[in-house]
This record gives structure tokens, sequence and C-alpha cells, in this order.
């Protein structure tokens, strides 16, 4: 396959191509020829093309969904190539305009934002009707061209055949002499394909993103140059929330380079010719701050109060989940097992740190912003509120991210951007250090846990209670999405249901409210939710004498899927063999975003340091239809990794209301040398494709707390594993 260009502009291509675009408007009718959007430039604010074929046969599919190492500015294309029956060697793809109505992900009311695993199930419906609509357009073009009903065509790889006559047209051909009809046709779920025709979904394609990654011709966002901009960087409160009082900057503004300072809600920002002129004013920058949500709050005294108040069962809390009778499966109960988990702050660490470029206009009412987001349609509604305009006044380039996970969810950066840029009258990039990025973070929160489990006389699990303890996620960024829920964050609890077949069961939410910045991290709330839930089985199941597999496959007798998953990864570890001398095995399951998922990890252990090393680490996943299967694999690699940074290394803390890390060398992620070798098995079903971007993560922390105690006889109870913490439980 040849290179493919991604810095082609879109405008660039319909103009040298004078081929055809499927575009629809808002309200889904067709929109403009070609032409008209090249005079146009494109018509980005109403209009733009999913599909552009060019009369050399070249084709040109948009990738609306932030890419930032999932793979789907790959995967998205593949499947309105596969409905479009394209050639798949001749497929370019960009990054459209942000008009929501046509490009916008169904599954978040039709914005552009992608979270949760949310990309490739999202848009699969909206994505396969717009190519068979442009397949059926150029169908319909031959039909008329060559009289002949439509009923006795077909199609090849980008051609259109008629098999009774012999002939055939390329669809380049066919855009020389198409119209494109005011309408696109009426596409029903019986036109498209069955998993069984499909040419492209479902094979391992290269992703078209890697080759200029490679070379280090990719255009992240902190690489953005903008004539006339001026760069930015912050001294932002080291308590959340608190405000600068007292701004002394006269040895900032001696720094050459340095031009001004600009004092915002929470930070003061130092603006310049260069970034290293910012960086230095940055250091030489004295504040007196005031206020702060989180002022005086120390994290590791917190914990243990949140812990006391989930085993304080006179404490009511919010009811998440309820099913049967818990309390009275309680009360006739042979037996109870209670147990207590706890997990700390964690930051996204990712490596590009934050940045944005944004310009806004003389008069301050419009604006137009270059970064690399997740949160499209957010941050353009976020700057056209500060800026007191409509959205249509604010203009978005979406760029490649290095790295999200979440954290480039959320509007902040432009916000901030745009504030300063408004007040220098001159467009700004504005980069954070890896310093800020930590001492900034918006983090997963911490969390506390008490489960119990009510057995039969013959151990069998009648009863399920668990209690939840951590601050709301939501209410720090949403905080009325909050309130629409009750009060029941859909972030902190994502993660607290399963699907083990106990008839009695109770999950209760109880919010901490500590004033810190919270953000939706990778896997969200099934990071520490699984970890709690699948240790407590695997917990069970030791007590009893049971294995852990057999004990979580007797509690999913209705849940195929899921049983498969199990006993897959139980054959992959060969879990029934003896482990090496001085080595042992854990597992886990979990379902997340209707995708089961098992792991298993085999470790060693320092016992003079505590360390733990994992030495291999085996997942397997059902996602439904598997669109590029090295992408998958890729992803629950990426999933195991990260997760075992959050397993072993990864925490904030808060000391005094401020962030104690600062960057790497405090706030430990995994090395290369920390990396196990991984075994992935990814099965494909003809189910509607669920998600994968954060699907395994959830199952590694609990599968190493499993073969600790497998090993050692000692339960990990808190969340990350540090060395510190394995040697009190050794001890």
């Amino acid at each position: 396959m040849t290179r493919h260009d991604l810095k082609l502009s879109r405008r660039g291509f319909v103009k040298g191509s004078a081929g055809l675009t499927f575009s629809f408007a808002i309200s889904g009718f067709l929109g403009a020829r070609p032409e008209a959007l090249a005079q146009s430039g494109g018509l980005a604010q109403t209009i733009s093309g999913w599909v552009t074929i060019g009369t050399d046969n070249s084709i040109l599919i948009a990738a609306p969904v932030a890419e930032m190492g999932q793979g789907v500015f790959t995967t998205i294309p593949m499947i309105v190539a596969e409905e479009l029956d394209a050639d798949w060697s001749k497929v370019r793809t960009y990054f459209p305009p942000p008009v929501p109505g046509l490009f916008g992900n169904p599954r978040f009311g039709g914005i552009l934002h992608v979270v949760a695993s949310m990309a490739t199930t999202g848009y699969w419906d909206k994505v396969r009707m717009h190519g068979a609509q442009a397949r059926r357009v150029l169908m319909q073009a031959a039909a008329d061209k060559w009289n002949v009903p439509l009923t006795e065509l077909t199609t090849e790889p980008s051609v259109v055949v008629h098999a009774p006559s012999g002939r055939k047209l390329s669809y380049g051909e066919i855009a020389k002499f198409a119209v494109v009809p005011k309408e696109m046709p009426k596409i029903s779920e019986a036109d498209l394909k069955k998993p069984s025709d499909f040419r492209i979904v479902g094979k391992s394609v290269a992703r078209l993103d890697i080759p200029d990654k490679t070379n280090g011709s990719t255009i992240y966002g902190i690489d953005v140059q903008v004539p006339g901009m001026v760069y930015a960087t912050m001294l932002r409160s080291p308590v959340e929330g608190g405000a600068p009082e007292i701004v002394d900057d006269s040895e900032t503004k001696k720094i050459p380079g340095v031009t001004q300072t600009v004092k915002l809600r929470d930070a003061v920002a130092i603006v310049g010719s260069t970034v290293e002129a910012v960086f230095a004013g940055r250091e030489v920058l004295k504040v007196t701050w005031k206020g702060g949500a989180t002022a005086g709050f120390n994290s590791e005294k917190a914990l243990p109060e949140y812990a006391k108040r989930a085993r304080t069962l006179e404490e009511k809390g919010l009811s998440y989940k309820q099913a049967g009778d818990a309390d009275a499966a309680f009360a006739k109960a042979a037996k109870v097992i209670s147990s207590e988990f706890m997990t700390d702050y964690v930051h996204h660490a990712q490596m590009e740190p934050m940045n944005v470029t944004v310009s806004v206009n003389e008069a301050g009412d419009a604006a137009e912003i270059w970064m690399g987001s997740q949160a499209v349609t957010v941050s353009i509604g976020a700057v056209a509120g500060l800026l007191k305009t409509k959205p249509d006044r604010i203009r978005f380039n979406q760029h490649f991210l290095g790295g999200g996970f979440g954290r480039r969810a959320y509007p902040d950066l432009p916000v901030y951007g745009a504030a300063i840029s408004r007040e220098v009258k001159k467009p700004v990039k504005l980069i954070w250090t890896r310093e800020q990025d930590v001492k900034a973070a918006w983090m997963r929160p911490q969390t506390a846990h008490f489960l119990q489990a009510a057995l039969d006389d013959k151990g069998a699990v009648i009863g399920w209670r668990h209690r939840v303890v951590g601050e709301a996620t939501t209410g720090y960024s949403q905080p009325a999405r909050l309130e629409q829920a009750k009060g029941l964050d859909p972030l902190t609890l994502e993660g607290a249901e399963h699907l083990y077949e106990i008839d009695n069961l109770s999950v209760e939410y109880l919010r901490e409210i500590r004033g810190t910045a919270l953000a939706a991290w990778r896997a969200i709330g099934s990071g520490f939710n699984k970890f709690a839930i699948e240790s407590f089985v695997d917990e069970i199941a030791r007590e009893q004498g049971v294995d852990p597999v057999e004990l979580r496959l007797r509690m999913l007798q209705k849940h195929p899927r899921g049983r498969t998953i199990i006993e897959t990864v139980a054959e992959m570890s060969n879990w029934k063999a003896k482990p090496a001398e001085g080595r042992a095995l854990g597992f886990a399951y979990a379902d997340v975003w209707n995708t089961p998922v098992a792991g298993a990890a085999e470790i060693s252990l320092d016992r003079k340091s505590g360390r733990v090393h994992v030495h291999r680490f085996w997942t397997a996943v059902n996602p439904g239809i598997v669109v590029n299967p090295d992408v998958v694999v890729a992803q629950c690699e990426s999933n195991v990794i990260y997760g075992l940074g959050q397993a072993l290394r990864e925490r904030n803390t808060f000391v005094d209301g401020a962030i104690a890390q600062s960057n790497f060398n405090d706030y430990e992620v995994m090395r290369m040398s920390d990396v196990p070798e991984i075994s992935v098995k990814v099965i494909s079903t003809p189910d509607r494709p669920t998600g994968i971007g954060e699907i395994v993560l959830p199952v590694v922390a609990p599968a190493v707390a499993s073969a600790i105690f497998a090993l050692t006889g000692k339960r990990m109870r808190h969340l990350p594993f540090t060395d510190e913490r394995v040697r009190a439980a050794l001890s």
C-alpha cells in the first residue's frame, strides 16, 4: 500500500480531482458539489462530505473522531469504505470541519465527542449508512447511463458491474458524469452488507496515521504555528480554585522575550515571543494566592475517613443498583464475608503536555482554535460562552492528540487560551510544562469500598453489598449533569454493576466533597470498581477453597459470551498448571461497556524491596464485530501497560491542599523495562461492535492482586501496590 498523505486538505483534494462529493447538510440533504465547496472554503460551518470520489479513482473519507492512538482515523473510514465497496488502496482520510449534525457521535446526542470507548460503537450505524448511500448513488448513475435496471448491477472494489452485458465502470469514471441527487437515497438495514460479505472490515489494515507519525511529519496540537502568534504559559493556583491576590511580575518582565502577564481567575499567564522566555518568566513570577476549594486537604489522612463511611452501614447511601432483598439475604446467611478496598488519585500522564492555540478577533466576538481534542463541540461552546457569542463564530481545527485518556475531553485549555488571546489581541499558543500538567492534574478520584457477600449453607452467594465512597467526577466539571442524575455520579459509579447472577444485591454511593479537580480517566470508574469487585470475588473463592475461575463460571450461567472469555484466558494462561518456583498466577473478569474481558497475570515478588514483577499477562476480549484486529490487539496491549501503571506505581496525593507530585520522577509511570510479555486473543462475533479502547484495563489490577495473594497469602487492598505497601503487607 502506498503511503497516505495525511496532510492533504479536503479543499485541495476536491480542487484537484473534480469529482463527486457525497455531502449532507445538517437536515440530512445533499448540500453542494465539490466546486462550490472549494470556492466557499468548504462551507465548514454548515456542510461537508463524508465521501469524495475523484475522477482519478481516489477516495477521500472523513474521520471525525479524535485520534489519540486508538486507531479510529483508520477504523471509521474502513466502515464507510466497506459499505461503499471501495478499493481500500485508493482511500485517504482527513479531519472534517466540526459540523455536529453531520459528523457528530450519535452516542453523545450528535456532538463531536469521544470518551468511554464510544467511537466505533457510536458511529457504526451512521457511517455504514453514509457509505451505503454513496454506493447506491454511484450504481444509480451507472444504471441511468446504461439504461438498465438498478437491480441488475453489483459492485466490486471501486467498480460498478453489469453482469448481463459484461460492462464495468470505475467509481472515478462515474464521477466524471454523475449528478448527485438533491436527496440521498433511502437505505434500510436490509440493504447493508452482512458480516459474511465484508471485504475490508475484519481485516488487519495498516493504520493510516502511522507513517507520518513514524517519520515525524504529523502535526500535533503542540506543533501548530500561526502567523503573528505569541507564546504563553501559566502559573496556576497550587490550591484548586485559588485566586491570584497579589502579583509581582517585576522579575518576570526582565526576562528577554517576555512581553506581559495576564491575571486570570485562578492563574497568571506569562506571554512572550518565545516558549523559552515564558517558561523562564514563570519560574520567577511571584504570586500570593487566596482561597481555594482544597485548602488544607490531606488526601492520605482523608482516605481512612472514606473507609470508615463505607463500612458504617447506619449511614445510608444513594441506591445505584438494587435487586431482590439484600438485607433479608444477609439476615438468613449461613456465612458473611466482608472486605474493604481503597484507591488513590491518578493522573492521565499523556505524553503531549496540555496545549492550545487560539486567535480571538479584534472585536472579541469570534475565535479560531487549533488543538487535539476529544470534545470539539464542548470546546466550541465553552469559548463561545466566554466571548458571549454564538458557537458558529468559533472555528475549530482538529489535530492529532499525543495521548488523551479522557483528559482532553474538557474545554479548560481553549477557554484559558481564548481569555489570554482576547487580552493581548494576538493569536496565542498556550503550552503547559510537564510540571504544570502534574500539578494541575484533573484526576480520577480516590475511593473506598466496602463489600459483603452473604453465603448459604452450600457456599452459594445469595446476597451482595457494595458501598462506594468517593467524590463525584461529574460534580467538578458538570454539576448540572450530576444534579440531573440525582446525585448518582455516572462516572464514579461506572463499573460498580456486574453480571454475576446474585438474586439479592445492593450497590450504594456515598459522595465525598473535597473540591479536587476530577476528570474521566481511562476506563473511568471501572478502573477502581472492578478492582474491588474482582478482588472480592477472588477472596470469596479462596476462603471457600474454590477455584476462582470456577466460581466465576458458576455465577455466569446465563452469559455465554462471558463464560467463553473466561475459559479462553484460563486455557491461554494454562491456569490449572503449577507455576514456576517463585511465581504465581492471578485471574480477573469484567464486562465493560458490554464487552466481556478476562485477564491473567503471572508475577514474582522481591520480598526484600517489595517490588512486584509482572512477567506475563494474558487477555481475551469479545467486542462483537472486529473492524481491524491489529488495532484491537494494540489497544489491549496498551490497556495492560496503562493498567499496570495504576496497579503498581501511579498515585497523586494532596498535602495542605496542593498536589505533592511534580513530574515523572515522583509520579512514576511504567517504563519499557516493566512491560511484561502480553498475549491477546480477540474473539469476533456477529454482534454489533461494542467498546475496546479501555476495556482490558479494569481486569489488570485485580489479576495482579490475585496473583500476589496466591504467592504470599496476603491480600493487597489499596491501589497502587507500591513497594512500601507490599513490604507492609508481608510484614
